[in-house]
């Protein structure tokens, strides 16, 4: 038996109930809608209930704006005609075709470059799609679902979304609140991925979660929301298959690396798990400490160590430094890098190619 995307929304709580309501209220329509949340809090699985109650005839497709490089991704949405580029052997259809009579699902929106935006918002006004190399109109009929953690609003105001697109894509807003906001589905969500996750041959040998156990989970912060739930209750089942799981289970164990006290682990995992855990506490301990960055007001001692400097070569140096740190830190992504950096997305590319720094 196939669940519906709404079904899959689990949780009694007010917020879960809220949000199942407004889907059921906006899913009929054919206008546009923006889904906010934070990372990992199940806006994908919105945008699908939402699809599967429109009842359009079209597909469900999806596309992360983010995990694809610009000059791709708008070829990944238009589609283009053979030899529209070099590798183009042959025509391919994009996103917006292949949802013709259906919904599109643009996530990650906020991190779509300003051009692309342009294109965008003519696509939606007109139903028209041109791929890349070709002269031909090609009309289509779908519905956009957006979605970001960013706060468009907020991007809107300082010029870095446009305000026109904005406007076209918000004309349903979803707010999906974190897991943090609706800890009284925790029951719920637990006894459904533990559903979900493992085949019913294996939910005999499954952790169960005391009281007490519950209340842990319920303090916990979750920054990484359902997603980061799925991973814990993964980790409990190999920790604690059929076990009763304490509060300090959830504290110590699942939350924080350390080995149970199980005989089942031998001398070896344990040295694993001292290792792992050594290692959290160090990062606890920097993130406790709040170490402030370096301050220009370190170099005044310079000279008390070295004769001089070539002050345009140091300066230059720390700058592509800071630049690939971002960029590693970024998984190469430009613009998130660039907003680390609090430069522009052009000025952080023209500092690329003025230091012959990849994106990778």
């Amino acid at each position: 038996m196939t669940v519906s995307a709404i079904d899959k929304i689990v949780g009694s709580s007010d917020q879960a109930v809220r949000l199942k309501k407004l889907i059921e209220l906006v899913g009929p329509s054919d206008g546009s809608v923006l889904i906010q949340g934070p990372t990992g809090s199940g806006k994908e699985l919105v945008a699908e209930a939402v699809h599967e109650i429109s009842e359009r005839p079209g597909e469900f497709v999806a596309i992360n704006c983010a995990a694809i490089p610009k000059d791709l991704l708008e070829s990944e949405l238009f589609g283009y005609e053979k030899g529209a580029f070099t590798g183009a052997d042959r025509k391919r259809e994009g996103r917006f075709e292949q949802a013709s009579n259906g919904t599109l699902f643009l996530d990650e929106i906020g991190d779509m470059s300003p051009d692309l935006q342009s294109k965008l918002l003519r696509v939606i006004e007109t139903q028209r799609v041109q791929r890349i190399g070709g002269r031909e109109n090609i009309e289509i009929n779908v519905r956009i679902i957006s979605a970001s953690h960013k706060d468009l609003e907020e991007m809107t105001n300082k010029g870095s979304f446009r305000a026109d697109l904005m406007y076209r894509l918000n004309v349903f807003p979803i707010i999906v609140p974190s897991l943090k906001q609706r800890t009284d589905d925790l029951p719920e969500l637990i006894d459904a991925l533990l559903k979900i996750t493992f085949p019913k041959k294996q939910q005999k040998d499954l952790p169960r979660f005391s009281k007490d156990g519950i209340r842990a989970l319920s303090n916990y912060s979750w920054p990484g929301n359902i997603r980061e739930l799925k991973n814990i209750i993964l980790r409990a089942s190999v920790l604690f298959p059929n076990i009763n799981i304490s509060g300090e289970h959830v504290t110590q164990n699942l939350l924080r690396m350390q080995a149970p006290e199980h005989t089942f682990f031998d001398g070896e995992n344990t040295e694993t798990w001292d290792e792992l855990s050594e290692l959290e506490t160090i990062a606890e301990l920097d993130i406790a400490q709040e170490k402030s960055p370096p301050s220009a007001e370190d170099f005044r001692v310079w000279f008390e160590h070295y004769p001089e400097t070539n002050v345009r070569r140091l300066l230059s140096e720390i700058e592509v430094v800071l630049i690939e740190a971002a960029l590693t830190d970024q998984q190469g992504h430009v613009a998130n890098a660039a907003e680390k950096l609090m430069l522009r997305r052009t000025t952080l590319i023209e500092k690329m190619k003025k230091y012959g720094i990849n994106q990778n």
